[in-house]
């Protein structure tokens, strides 16, 4: 028998072939039948239109059955029960309904209070600042260092300094020294502990590495004050007994030493210079109570020139050596320096390691020196040596510089110099991943010439001369992600290069100076980042972790008036914003040349990291 199908305004003809080919089984089409016809009401469709009069939907119509009667021919119609079976569904998904409503304002509350009650990081991209901290009345030396104190996240300011206060007599006053901290973010004062004396030097560090104590500053006075606070609160932990020092002074900033007396925290070591005799006393002192290792070890030192280190060199094999002299660079072994403080014959294990190389140098006469250089040294400082775990040596004298290998130590290269008096700069600025050097030298009445030496090789890689009358000047770097470096350093203000002269004269008086700063990848090119009238007198870069940005913090004396002591200003500038903001200036024509925009997308995408060569 053959049923025929009616069209139907929903369903369209009906077409045996298609009919036989679709996946859609009988079911789905009655189904599908009855949940678009069920919506009939009053004889007209859910769209509007008036079913056709032969169609099974009229025939529904007249009839007004129940909407569970609505059937299509051949098949049952829907049981009784379908209503009670609908009104579960509709509890059901009306339940459902409530449990994700509800859980989307218990998130979004979760959401809000995580929002509120959990502090963000602070945003350090913009924070620059200027803290007017007080007078400085003497002391022509300028401690300044960086610690973040707070946990904030950001490093923080400690700088030291003396001021005049009024007697009570007329017309008398009295100098103090002060220890301060101030708030990287603002500027603020974090806490202010008085000193017994003026501080040469400040020195915060963890004296047990990979543990969660608080951080320690170290403080060293210019007489015999040696003094370790809580960098937190600023309170002191402990104060080394003068006594202990004899008749002699503190002549260098401490000095961090292994952990010597196996109590887990580091160990100390200070060296105190005679008043009467050139002798060199060196004093070791617990890192946890700073009472002293033993008794002071002293050694007669002949030498004129500066007074150099002490610093400590590990060598590659672990062997611990301490470098000092006067004017020329001596080393001692920290094992002879640990059995004669303890008046015995045994050290601890770690300080039974000897370098070969460097023990061939021991002097004759005095076993326990070994010479390292004596040639007018004016300066020393660690360099660390490319794919190695140890470092080299880079001697300042009067007739140069010089690279010393830290493996036997023999010259690597010897560059002549004339008028270097200050500690070059290291960083990256050529391609080689070797360390490069930053100089000043003096070059004429109110001119200095800004250089660059080539790690490797002790060539000069670039060199300008700049109008700079401030003595002394402070030059730093920072490390970008690239593993290059950008220079920082002071001159005055320069106006464009003249056609016939590479070199920029002084636009402004020598009262006003500027922060320039020197990229590798644009060496005819200087940022002018910001000025002063005053003096430099220290200067810090520091990297704020969390947003790749470095900061620069400087320690500026204002100019003296009379009878007023000289201004102490602590300023801190963001490079990246600086980077931004700073002024183009071109010190020569070059080709082609490099546009403010091009220079501009160079510099946003600038990132900086802690430097890889802190030793």
């Amino acid at each position: 028998m053959m049923s025929t199908w009616k069209k139907s305004p929903d369903l369209g003809e009906y077409d045996p072939l298609t009919q036989a080919d679709s996946d859609e089984s009988e079911d789905d089409l009655v189904l599908n039948l009855q949940q678009k016809n069920g919506g009939v009401k009053n004889g007209k469709s859910p769209l509007g239109e008036a079913p056709e009069p032969d169609s099974d939907a009229e025939v529904a119509g007249a009839a007004k059955p129940h909407l569970s009667e609505v059937t299509t021919e051949g098949y049952p119609s829907e049981p009784l029960g379908g209503l009670e079976q609908k009104a579960t569904s509709s509890l059901v998904s009306y339940i459902r309904t409530s449990v994700f409503l509800l859980t989307l304002v218990i998130s979004m509350i979760l959401v809000l209070l995580c929002a509120f009650l959990i502090p963000c990081p602070p945003r350090d991209l913009h924070s620059t600042w200027s803290r007017h901290v007080g007078s400085q009345a003497g002391g022509d030396l300028s401690p300044l260092e960086l610690a973040d104190v707070n946990g904030d996240g950001l490093r923080d300011v400690l700088l030291s300094f003396v001021t005049s206060r009024n007697g009570s007599a007329a017309g008398s006053s009295r100098s103090t020294a002060n220890l301060m901290c101030l708030s990287g973010m603002n500027g603020s004062t974090l806490w202010s502990s008085p000193l017994p004396e003026e501080a040469q030097d400040i020195t915060c560090l963890d004296l047990m590495p990979g543990s969660v104590a608080e951080i320690i500053c170290l403080v060293t006075g210019t007489r015999k004050m040696l003094s370790a606070f809580n960098a937190t609160s600023g309170k002191a932990i402990w104060t080394l007994n003068p006594n202990y020092l004899s008749n002699g002074t503190l002549a260098a900033p401490v000095v961090l030493l292994p952990d010597l007396d196996e109590d887990h925290v580091r160990d100390l070591v200070v060296l105190a210079i005679g008043e009467t005799q050139p002798d060199l006393c060196f004093l070791l002192v617990s890192g946890r109570t700073g009472s002293p290792i033993g008794r002071p070890v002293k050694y007669n030192i002949v030498g004129v020139g500066n007074l150099i280190g002490p610093q400590v060199y590990i060598t590659a094999n672990g062997a611990v050596y301490i470098l000092f002299g006067f004017g020329n660079i001596q080393a001692v072994a920290l094992r002879d320096i640990f059995v004669q403080a303890q008046n015995r014959d045994s050290s601890p294990p770690s300080l039974q390691i000897e370098e070969p190389e460097w023990e061939k140098r021991r002097s004759i006469n005095l076993s326990e020196l070994i010479d390292v250089y004596s040639d007018g040294v004016e300066l020393l400082q660690m360099v660390k040596a490319p794919d190695s775990n140890c470092s080299n040596l880079l001697v300042t004298t009067r007739q140069g510089l010089v690279l010393l290998r830290g493996q036997n130590l023999t010259p690597y290269w010897t560059l002549s110099l004339q008028g270097l008096r200050s500690q070059p700069t290291p960083g990256y600025f050529t391609d080689d991943q070797t360390l490069d050097f930053l100089l000043q030298i003096q070059d004429g009445l109110g001119m200095k010439k800004m250089m660059v030496i080539d790690g490797d090789s002790g060539s000069i890689a670039w060199s300008y001369s700049a109008p700079c009358h401030m003595k002394d000047a402070p030059t730093t770097s920072a490390v970008t992600s690239d593993q290059k470096s950008v220079f920082l350093f002071w001159a005055e203000g320069l106006s464009p290069a003249s056609p016939n002269s590479d070199a920029l004269m002084g636009a402004e008086p020598p009262s006003l100076h500027h922060l320039y700063l020197l990229h590798p990848a644009f060496p005819s090119i200087f940022l002018d980042l910001t000025n002063t009238s005053g003096t430099v007198t220290a200067s810090e870069v520091g990297i704020n972790d969390l947003w790749k940005d470095a900061f620069y913090v400087t320690r500026t004396t204002g100019p003296i008036s009379e009878g007023h002591p000289a201004p102490l200003v602590v300023s801190k500038l963001s490079l990246r914003w600086a980077l931004m903001e700073g002024q183009m200036v071109q010190l020569k024509e070059t080709t082609p040349k490099i546009g403010r925009g091009e220079l501009r997308r160079f510099l946003s995408r600038i990132k900086f990291v802690d430097s890889p060569y802190q030793i």
